[in-house]
């Protein structure tokens, strides 16, 4: 089948569904023709010209997982995203004889391998394997969505099980279910197991005084996941954490550094332009949406889609940026409570102008490192160390909610311009931002020190 045709399909697929998980119901969507859900899962089975296939037809499950089950959040989304890749990666590529991730990661100590001389069937397996994981890891989820999960297992099967005979097709069933089961049990030793369940633990107070954080208008929530930081990453670091990130020295003074960066947001979103706004809006995903990781997985399959990367390369891809995602999650909530950083709109209404408001909504935990710029940071350098520094490539997956797709020259623009859509949003200094790049750049370093 030609590109051109895979590619429009891949886009009326992500479209449906869209369509199908959209909790905004005044979002602008494209006109498409009703399309049951059966016959568009069976579709998915059916979106690349490779069996890679199988993989992207459960991430855009997963997608529509994260925006509809409940506690979601973005760490909490980018953990389930890091397990389903690794889970991929361990079926296909050690199955294929590849390095194995066990032994690499942190606490991952074994991993079932498949039989020698016998056959399997990895598309088989990777489907029997991201099946089970993605049960596991969304426990919440609808009496619906678990019934897609089950369809779409048998969906993506009755495709592929042409190909091989029955006992290659047990036998590819059973493997993947086994290695999605060590895996779901060494993420249940992570410290963020039950995350969806309690977001805002009411046992946390926050430390008070002068530049500290405060909840923000207008829901004023209490702190979200204040204890995630202390969870267990993925890749143990060889050094240890950036030690000396502070941000500036809090002070009201107005030659201070502080003030003056706190003056940038506030003369920033009374400057906006038309560009400047939209970039905020566009990278805002907020609740309801499928999160920051979430654009960026979306993002990922798209490239893998658009490429056509076959099975192995993808499972290594997902896995690499899964990983990633997981370990900026855990280490930028690390600094977030460390050092407690009060966000703009506190600052600017008690020291510059007390009418002040954001344009996009102030997330209810600490200012400083951003989220944003440590998640896209430690993608995009992930992703442009598989396609090059120079790719250039477009983002579709926000046309669903009326946004025009977006294009970049090269990776680094994407993570530079996802990092100041929130100073112009108004929720984050710029020193959040730039050292939120630095320690996803870092990040990437790491998981890319792995072999895959």
């Amino acid at each position: 089948m030609k590109t051109n045709c895979l590619y429009y399909r891949f886009i009326c697929l992500f479209f449906l569904v869209s369509l199908l998980a959209c909790n905004k119901k005044d979002a602008p969507v494209p006109d498409i023709a009703p399309v049951s859900k059966e016959s568009a899962l069976k579709a998915l089975t059916q979106l690349s010209g490779g069996d890679a296939a199988v993989p992207l037809s459960w991430y855009q499950l997963e997608l529509k997982l994260i925006k509809e089950s409940t506690g979601f959040s973005p760490p909490v989304a980018a953990r389930a995203i890091a397990y389903t890749g690794i889970t991929l990666h361990e079926v296909v590529v050690v199955g294929k004889r590849g390095p194995a991730l066990s032994g690499q990661l942190n606490g991952l100590q074994y991993v079932p391998t498949p039989e020698r001389w016998k056959k399997y069937n990895w598309a088989i397996a990777a489907n029997s394997a991201m099946a089970q994981i993605i049960r596991n890891l969304f426990p919440n989820a609808s009496v619906e969505n678990l019934n897609l999960i089950t369809q779409l297992e048998n969906d993506n099967l009755q495709a592929l099980s042409d190909s091989c005979t029955q006992d290659v097709t047990t036998r590819s069933i059973n493997y993947g279910k086994l290695v999605a089961s060590a895996i779901y049990q060494w993420s249940t030793t992570d410290g963020g197991k039950d995350g969806y369940l309690n977001n805002f633990p009411t046992d946390y107070i926050p430390p008070v005084g002068p530049g500290l954080w405060i909840p923000t208008p207008p829901a004023f929530q209490r702190a979200m996941l204040p204890y995630w930081g202390n969870n267990r990453p993925m890749v143990k670091p060889s050094t240890p954490d950036l030690a000396d990130i502070q941000p500036p020295a809090y002070s009201t003074d107005t030659t201070s550094t502080f003030y003056q960066a706190a003056h940038f947001v506030y003369q920033t979103r009374k400057t906006l332009t038309p560009e400047q706004t939209l970039i905020a809006k566009y990278w805002a995903d907020g609740g309801g949406t499928f999160t920051p990781p979430g654009h960026l997985l979306a993002i990922t399959a798209q490239l893998v889609n658009d490429q056509q990367l076959d099975l192995e390369a993808a499972a290594t891809l997902f896995a690499q940026v899964g990983i990633g995602l997981n370990d900026a999650g855990i280490l930028c909530w690390k600094y977030k409570y460390q050092y407690n950083l009060l966000r703009p709109i506190t600052y600017i209404r008690a020291n510059i102008d007390s009418s002040w408001a954001p344009l996009i909504g102030t997330p209810p935990f600490p200012s400083y490192t951003s989220g944003h710029a440590t998640f896209t940071g430690a993608t995009g350098y992930i992703l442009a160390a598989y396609f090059g520094n120079s790719f250039s490539f477009t983002d579709n997956q926000k046309v669903p909610e009326g946004f025009v797709p977006r294009s970049f020259n090269n990776f680094l623009d994407m993570i530079n311009e996802a990092a100041i859509s929130r100073v112009y949003g108004g929720i984050h200094y710029q020193f959040d931002s730039e050292t939120g790049k630095q320690t996803g750049k870092d990040i990437a370093g790491r998981v890319l020190a792995l072999k895959y």
